[in-house]
């Protein structure tokens, strides 16, 4: 089974709350991640919120786990850990 990554987001006043599934062949994640219209604009470049969160866990399972994977946290958190984030989303 191939990784798959569904991502719901709702309007919130700052922007969006995010809510993400990873489903793969050893079971199904869950993650909240928050998104500012500043952070969309910033890490976007034209895309959606949906889409943006999508491209941020396949850049974040490049690189770990989806069990190492914070469960809830705001989307500029990733480039704390990874700041080669900005470039590559």
């Amino acid at each position: 089974m191939a990784t798959q990554i569904n991502v719901e987001s709702i309007p919130t006043k700052d922007g969006f709350s995010c809510q993400v599934e990873i489903q793969e062949a050893r079971g199904t994640s869950s993650h909240l991640v928050r998104v500012t219209e500043e952070e969309l604009v910033r890490y976007g470049h034209g895309r959606g919120v949906e889409e943006l969160v999508r491209a941020s866990f396949r850049f974040l399972l490049e690189r770990e786990p989806p069990s190492s994977i914070l469960h809830a946290f705001d989307l500029s958190t990733i480039s704390r850990y990874f700041p080669e984030f900005q470039e590559l989303v």
